[in-house]
């Protein structure tokens, strides 16, 4: 289906923070594949795991138990807020999981009424039918039906708005922490403790949408961490939790969870063996907290970096956005534009809304990979710029 706008590009092999067309041109990858190669391409820990696990197993059906599920998931809840976990094939599945979760929560507690879940512009939390009513992106919702009910939308970063929306149909706030698609915005340490704190006083439930975010992209391993007292509820993960192999996981207490009884959901593929073996040995390594020091470290790096080229630029580049490794540019020319400009350099970096670019690199990006990618973003801005004064200086037709 003619569903994507491709770029001509084909890769055909990638190792760390490269990828290598089918004539061999080397690109820096400062995408990962949407913050999913989060350890960079073909890894060779993940590698070393998928083969001896494929080699053994690879599919069984949730009919059966499955030791790799228990052990990732005990992983999961040791490093969380969470009791307990359901394994999918990918974060819009954990999606649909995390607003089933929070409904039933509120069925079995004897508050049927209570099924809206609140979310806010420029989300972006998957295309099933659930989840892009979340999100609430009219140009997702055209053509599909008309909106589905029980979902709310407000202004992000509106606190004002969101306490006046809370009331006894409300069964949960759903946001990223850092919004990816969206602009990469980030929300204010001071509002995620707010918003905990307006759940707890009213009975709602919090869902934090971490696929982009999460699992070491801000230097902590959950975006949320960054605020005190703010654990979610339940929330969503996947993307670099397979570390490129197709994995996710709906995480919730065990009280956020009391409605999802046997039978009340499933999955065929979610949690085979194959998938817990990759995920497992990634969640490993994303959480050392040598990594995290690394990332910490790189986040420096490009904060100063970055500084210095919207100075240098501020006819290109107009504002610097996200956290972490979950970087925002905010631009002032258009954003299409200036992937191809990155693209003509040999760097890859993803588009955004609010006409942002996004740079989301391997968590294990070394220092003298990310100055290189300072270079080729300046060479961008360069020929972003030349063209701006070219097109000022053409006749008009």
């Amino acid at each position: 289906m003619g569903v994507y706008s491709r770029t001509p590009l084909a890769f055909e092999r990638g190792e760390g923070a490269r990828l290598y067309t089918t004539d061999g041109e080397a690109y820096l990858d400062c995408m990962a594949g949407i913050a999913v190669n989060a350890l960079g391409h073909a890894n060779p820990k993940l590698v070393a795991v998928l083969k001896a696990q494929a080699e053994k197993l690879w599919h069984v059906s949730n009919i059966f138990t499955i030791p790799g599920q228990e052990k990732l998931a005990k992983a999961l809840t040791d490093a969380t807020f969470a009791d307990e976990v359901f394994f999918t094939n990918s974060g819009a599945e954990a999606i649909e999981c995390a607003i089933k979760t929070a409904r039933k929560y509120h069925w079995a507690k004897g508050r049927p009424e209570r099924i809206d879940i609140v979310g806010f512009d420029g989300s972006f939390h998957g295309r099933t039918l659930a989840a892009v009513n979340a999100s609430g992106n009219a140009s997702y919702l055209e053509g599909f039906g008309p909106p589905m009910p029980g979902f709310v939308h407000l202004k992000f970063g509106d606190m004002e708005a969101l306490r006046a929306a809370v009331g006894p149909t409300t069964a949960a706030i759903i946001l990223e922490p850092v919004q990816g698609e969206g602009g990469a915005r980030s929300w204010p340490a001071e509002d995620l403790t707010a918003i905990r704190k307006l759940c707890d006083e009213t009975g709602t439930l919090l869902i934090y949408d971490e696929i982009q975010c999460g699992l070491g992209r801000t230097g902590k391993l959950f975006a949320y961490e960054w605020a005190d007292d703010a654990a979610p509820d339940i929330m969503a993960i996947a993307k670099a939790l397979g570390g490129g192999f197709p994995v996710g996981a709906c995480l919730a207490t065990a009280e956020a969870g009391r409605g999802m009884t046997v039978g009340s959901h499933g999955s065929t593929y979610g949690g085979n063996p194959l998938a817990m073996a990759v995920g497992e040995a990634s969640l490993a390594e994303l959480t050392r907290p040598e990594l995290m020091a690394h990332v910490r470290e790189i986040v420096g790096y490009f904060t100063q970096q970055l500084s210095g080229l919207t100075e240098r630029y501020p006819d290109v580049v107009e504002e610097i956005r996200g956290k972490g490794l979950l970087i925002g540019l905010k631009l002032r020319t258009p954003n299409r534009e200036f992937m191809q400009h990155a693209r003509d350099q040999h760097l890859l970096i993803a588009g955004g809304g609010d006409n942002c670019v996004r740079l989301l690199p391997p968590l294990n990006l070394t220092l003298a990979e990310a100055s290189e990618a300072i270079g080729k973003l300046e060479g961008a801005c360069e020929a972003a710029r030349a063209k701006a004064q070219s097109q000022a200086r053409a006749p008009a037709a």
